[in-house]
């Protein structure tokens, strides 16, 4: 059992969670002055709802406390309904080749974006009601409210104090918005907290940071016909680090948004809007600003640094188990500050669920990293980015597929994009990807797969490529790996099957 609990895809599987009459401590009215539970788990989030099917497959003796509302962030405000706002801004843009295909009368199609919000309201709420199912207001194990630390083992929920012998924290995260912004902007300053309610959706936009958030929403806009100026510090879109991919999402994005490589320096209230002023002195006028500079971990009333080691506000803990030193304390999710993505909060929480309800700690093996921004095309980062393998020093090969004239992608009329594979020249193994292209949020998976499970450049030659399809790049990429590789190497043939 230890050696498959090493594994990352090994966790006990949910219908073998127990289903029994509520415990008596639960049945302790809300108002008690002190409570005691084996593990309390506070936010109902991505990650906690992972640790609490854990936690639950091992004991009754628990609280998943909440002071907001429950649906997750994925769900009500992230992940699912930017990504409906999304398929609705591509299918509109579309329209601008349909007459290459022969297919006429496109330019009298058009978007009323308030029907299309409408839209993502609707299965937004479709996708909370699913995951509110798994938690309910009325679960037995819920408690209301917001927990701060008052020692090792005591949280104080109101007027309550809940005593665990393990707690884990799953607070998530909550977008950063600069005091001075809001304080001039008001309800004309928006996030995706809000952006998904807006009953009147405006024409002009400036959307500050180009990360994941701001690139997807901003180029969704642009999409659906409004007029985008998007602001960014660097040519970092998405989390990448090579610049030849940088300059290749640059000049796409710039097809139908506004691009500026520069600050926002000052944005005020107009009559009828927002004038924005960027550090270059250049001047915008915009109905809304929604701004996506990065998301803060949610850790107010903790005060771990009475404690432990921290670095700004967020504990030191064991990335395969998830412990805080050695506290009785778990994280997991946004709130470690690392990776704020669905999947790996979902890890994360199952790890801490597992260790916080067990004797013993088991570290469990993480997956290889991947990140994909759903733009059109997808960008995608799997494995090492490139500045990492320069930083560590390690000598590696670049595998180049390029988009412009593959068979496929002239067939779908997506000649656009640039993808890098990098290989450690002594061994051959994959290491990592950076990469803009039609399927990368596709390719991606196959790449990381690759990686996690030690591939070599020749092995994935010896792999089968269809014809005409837009994985024949990756053959590409992976044959120009080999000849430079192999200068080292020696020659093998791409239909030598690899030895088991």
């Amino acid at each position: 059992m230890a050696a498959l609990a090493r594994h990352p895809n090994y966790f006990l599987s949910e219908d073998k969670m127990t289903k029994s009459k509520t415990p008596e401590f639960l049945e302790q009215p809300l108002q008690s002055e002190r409570r005691h539970v084996k593990v309390a788990i506070i936010g109902a989030g991505s990650a906690g709802l992972s640790a609490r099917r854990e936690v639950s497959l091992r004991t009754d003796d628990y609280v998943v406390i909440d002071g907001g509302p429950l649906g997750t962030t994925c769900a009500r405000v992230g992940c699912m309904p930017s990504k409906v706002l999304i398929q609705a801004g591509a299918d509109f843009h579309r329209r601008t080749v349909l007459a290459e295909q022969g297919i006429l009368g496109a330019d009298a199609l058009h978007v009323d974006r308030d029907a299309v919000f409408e839209h993502v309201r609707s299965l937004r709420d479709r996708f909370v009601r699913s995951v509110k199912s798994s938690l309910s207001e009325d679960d037995p194990h819920l408690v209301r409210g917001y927990a701060e630390l008052v020692d090792e083992n005591t949280l104080r929920v109101g007027e309550m104090e809940i005593e665990a012998d393990q707690i884990i924290f799953a607070t998530g995260s909550s977008p950063i918005v600069p005091k001075p912004w809001r304080d001039s902007l008001g309800d004309r300053l928006l996030t995706t907290d809000e952006l998904f309610e807006l009953e009147h959706v405006p024409a002009r936009w400036v959307v500050v940071g180009l990360g994941v958030i701001g690139l997807e929403m901003g180029q969704a806009l642009a999409n659906l016909g409004a007029e985008v100026h998007a602001l960014s510090l660097d040519r970092a879109f998405g989390g990448l680090s090579d610049s030849a991919i940088q300059d290749e999402v640059f000049d796409i994005l710039s097809g139908n948004m506004n691009v500026h490589l520069t600050p926002l320096e000052a944005a005020e209230r107009t009559e009828n809007g927002v004038l924005a002023t960027l550090k270059d002195g250049t001047q915008i006028e915009a109905d809304r600003v929604l701004v996506a500079i990065g998301r803060r971990p949610n850790l107010g009333g903790f005060e771990f640094e009475r404690f432990v080691t921290t670095e700004r506000g967020i504990p030191s803990y064991d990335p395969q188990t998830m412990r805080i030193e050695d506290k009785p304390w778990f994280i997991a999710g946004d709130v470690a500050g690392v990776a704020p993505l669905l999947h790996e909060a979902s890890d994360e929480g199952r790890i801490a669920g597992r260790n916080a309800a067990s004797e013993g700690d088991l570290p469990f093996v993480r997956r290889t990293p991947m990140a994909v921004t759903f733009s059109e095309p997808p960008i995608a980062v799997v494995g090492a980015r490139r500045a990492a393998l320069v930083a560590s020093g390690v000598d590696f090969a670049t595998g180049v597929i390029r988009y412009k004239g593959q068979g496929r992608a002239i067939v779908k009329l997506k000649e656009y994009g640039l993808a890098h594979l990098y290989a450690d020249k002594a061994t051959g193994r994959l290491l990592g990807a950076e990469m803009v292209a039609p399927g990368a949020d596709h390719l991606a998976h196959l790449l990381a797969w690759s990686i996690q499970s030690g591939q070599t450049v020749w092995d994935l030659l010896a792999m089968p490529f269809y014809h005409p399809v837009l994985e024949e790049g990756l053959r590409t990429a992976l044959r120009g790996l080999r000849d430079e590789i192999e200068e080292k190497t020696g020659s093998r043939s791409e239909l030598e099957l690899p030895v088991a």
